[in-house]
């Protein structure tokens, strides 16, 4: 046999007796498992006839006990023993829990987490103790659970995040004290505030970033970031804007318009947000064929029809749908049509981008109102809440007229909350409607202050109530005063007088002022009650009363004998008594089309009831808006005048007209109209007129600037005149009394700023007369703090 053949052997029989050895292994451990197997069930399983629990002070052991639940007298498993000490770990009330099988007890020991003795907040500037404890579980005198205070502290970071301060945490720290107690403790962090730096927006073709931005609630970082609270990045916010955006491509006919998607960018310092909204905006629909079909018999859809102000060619808006439905049903009403329901079908037409709307009238199910339940109304009377509802227990259920009056309740400014909801009643023909809200601080308190260049530095003190005693009625005090006047006033007014429709009121006022360089101080007291009532959808009409006190005083040191005014403060105190009424007709806010609108107004007092002085009083005006350049640019026209008759020719300055900056910019108060003068021009008196008329036309536009900075342009033109007077008897010469136009041209700055509105007029007078005063610089500012 040669060596590798012998090799080969050796080899061969080296395996053999190496897989022996592995096969022998193998059996011997299959044996082992085998024999040990009864050993391990017997370990694992247990019988208790008790259970003792040690380590319990608050917690009764029988309360442990049944957490565990354990039974007694029957073999358990370990699994069965493992699972018992979950539930009683999971309980929530223990710290620490150990079972340890005794013989035929099982001994569970326990130890009791501490009672929490006080919760105190640590860091917080931002937010203060109080609102926080509003936001945790954990409460003194209860016992901590760190499971509760993890949660809490988990609210507080998601406060301030909805804050804008995503960077803040907060940590919880337990202090043990004596007697199992502790104290738990909030510490935060806030951080600072996340801005928004940047709002962008991408696929809008027909309205500028500029007026998409001033849409949203959210808000862009500008210079005066520190005064604003909505330029912090939140989510909830964030939905709420896409909501807006959507309302607004609605309401002016895109009705195909979604957002795509938002997209907010951590800037590198990871200190603000780039946010960029996604949008489709889609094509403009318009109005086609309006129409109404009617399938209940007897019932004349023309007549239905004829009610509309809507026509076709006005652009779309689900606004004028949902007020046109409206307006049938409350006629369907005023038919005997009680469960009349109005049902728009509308026919897309792509090709030439109309919607027609077909009005179905219909018989809605017979449902009546059970009751209306107001509930979480502390201070507001519950029959301030149902004169918001047009109907009543017992009335046929409307859902539209449901959804109508819980828009009233929101509007009246009294609740943080307001949901109206139905539901069915004692029987499936009736329903419950609920109202649950959740009242607001409605009263203020303002100190203000205001500057002209015409009256100086003033100071503002104003109280105000909007739901006096709970009852909705509005109660005012103010208290006004500068270098040339002293204004008092108070106002009272009920919106539901006698239940009803209807605004009842009073307003008082006293005023001592001394208009500009004039030689004389006028004081005037009046009281007027009023009554103001709807006439229809866009009209009102206001009745009232007045009783005016008025006195002209011309100190002896300026005392002209003989001339115009000191001949009319020679006749002292006069009282004055007058009825008069106020008609106006608004379609600026809810009219057909969101970009135009105008407004009439016509008045007239008649005096002579009483008191010294006879007269008429007749004022006019006209205001006419629209939006041109995709909202950009908003156009105004005013048109305005008035007249005053006095029969027996004794009107004195304090009862004429004058003109000022809300009449015709570029002059002074009494800068234009009838004047006194004397040759040496040591008597110059302004003496108003019985006739004025003016015509203003201006043109407010953006500067380019950051919209957050609130700035914008205007230009004006202004034209009009003052003139007419009953006594022209005097020392010195009357000029202007008859009828001269005056021109001025202009342009203004509006800043809206969070102390209040400021407005500067930079004025030039294309023609005037020798003798007005005129004004190339006007600046105005209102504040409130």
């Amino acid at each position: 046999m040669t060596k590798q053949s012998r090799a080969l052997a050796i080899a061969k029989d080296g395996g053999e007796v190496q897989n022996r050895r592995l096969i022998t292994a193998f059996f011997f451990a299959i044996f082992a498992v085998v024999i040990a197997m009864p050993t391990f069930g017997r370990a694992q399983t247990y019988n208790f006839s008790s259970i003792r629990v040690e380590g319990n002070q608050r917690i009764e052991a029988a309360a442990v006990a049944n957490y565990a639940a354990i039974p007694r007298g029957t073999a358990v498993t370990a699994g069965q023993v493992n699972a018992a000490y979950q539930r009683v770990l999971g309980s929530g009330v223990f710290e620490t829990v150990e079972m340890v099988p005794s013989g035929s007890t099982l001994v569970i020991k326990v130890t009791e987490y501490p009672t929490i003795n006080r919760i105190n907040f640590e860091g917080n500037k931002r937010l203060k103790d109080e609102a926080l404890s509003q936001l945790v579980e954990s409460e003194s005198r209860r016992v901590l659970n760190p499971a509760v205070a993890e949660r809490d502290a988990a609210r507080i970071t998601q406060a301030y995040s909805e804050q804008g301060r995503l960077a803040a945490r907060v940590n919880t720290r337990v202090i043990r004290r004596s007697d199992n107690r502790a104290d738990l403790i909030f510490e935060v962090f806030e951080g600072g505030v996340v801005e928004i730096e940047r709002i962008g927006f991408v696929g809008n073709r027909n309205f500028s970033d500029n007026r998409l931005r001033r849409v949203l609630a959210t808000k862009q970082a500008g210079l005066l970031r520190a005064f604003f609270k909505q330029d912090t990045f939140v989510n909830d916010r964030i939905e709420f804007d896409k909501q807006v955006l959507r309302d607004f491509y609605l309401s002016r006919g895109y009705v195909d318009f979604r957002t795509v998607g938002v997209n907010a960018e951590l800037s590198r310092e990871r200190d603000g947000y780039f946010l960029t909204f996604n949008i489709e905006e889609g094509q403009q629909f318009k109005f086609g064929n309006i129409t109404a079909t009617s399938e209940i018999d007897g019932v004349d859809a023309q007549a239905y029809l004829d009610t509309l102000r809507l026509k076709p060619g006005v652009v779309y808006s689900p606004t004028l749908v949902e007020n046109s439905i409206s307006r049938m049903e409350r006629f369907g009403l005023k038919q005997g049509q009680d469960f009349l329901r109005v049902d728009p079908r509308i026919s897309r037409n792509d090709r030439d981008l109309t919607l027609d709307v077909d009005f179905v009238l219909t018989k809605g199910p017979k449902i009546f109102v059970e009751r209306i339940d107001i509930e979480g109304n502390t201070t507001t009377l519950d029959k301030v809440i149902r004169n918001q509802f047009r109907i009543a227990e017992g009335d046929p259920f409307n859902p539209r007229e449901i959804r109508e009056s819980a828009e009233r309740i929101r509007a009246l400014g009294f609740f943080t909350v307001a949901d109206v909801n139905a539901r069915e009643g004692s029987s499936p023909s009736q329903v419950i409607v609920d109202v649950d809200v959740e009242e607001q601080p409605t009263g203020s308190l303002a100190l203000g202050g205001t500057y002209s260049t015409n009256d100086g530095l003033g100071l503002v003190v104003r109280f105000n109530e909007s739901n006096f005693l709970g009852r909705g009625q509005s109660f005012g005090l103010s208290f006004s005063t500068s270098s040339d006047i002293k204004d008092y006033s108070l106002s009272f007014a009920e919106p539901a007088f006698l239940g009803r429709n209807l605004t009842a009121g009073f307003g008082f006022f006293y005023k001592e002022f001394e208009p500009g360089e004039a030689r004389f101080t006028n004081t005037v007291g009046e009281f007027s009650p009023y009554l103001g009532f709807e006439m229809g959808e866009y009209s009102n009409m206001q009745l009232r009363y007045k009783l005016e006190r008025s006195d002209i005083t011309v100190e002896s040191a300026n005392a002209v004998p003989g001339s115009i005014i000191d001949t009319e403060a020679s006749r002292g105190e006069l009282w004055k008594s007058s009825v008069g009424y106020t008609y106006r007709y608004d379609t600026r806010r809810r009219g057909l089309d969101p970009n135009r609108g105008y407004l009439l107004e016509f008045g007239q007092d008649f005096g002579g009831l009483g008191g010294d002085y006879t007269f008429v009083s007749t004022t006019a005006r006209a205001v006419a808006e629209s939006k041109v350049w995709h909202e950009e640019v908003t156009l105004r026209a005013t048109l305005q005048g008035g007249a005053l008759y006095s029969p027996d020719g004794d009107s004195r300055i304090d009862d004429r007209y004058i003109v000022s900056n809300r009449d015709i910019r570029g002059f002074e108060p009494y800068g234009i109209g009838p004047r006194e003068r004397s040759a040496d021009g040591s008597l110059d008196d302004a003496l108003g007129g019985k006739y004025y008329a003016s015509a203003r036309f201006e043109a407010e536009f953006p500067l380019g600037l950051p919209e957050e900075l609130g700035i914008t342009g205007g230009l004006f033109y202004d034209v009009g005149s003052l003139w007419g007077l009953d006594n022209t008897s005097g020392v010195g010469t009357v000029y202007y009394e008859d009828f001269t136009l005056r021109h001025v041209i202009g342009a203004s700055i509006f800043w809206t700023t969070p102390i209040g509105p400021l407005r500067f007029n930079f004025t030039k007078a294309l023609q005037k007369e020798e003798f007005d005063r005129d004004q190339s610089f006007d600046f105005t500012i209102s504040a409130q703090f």
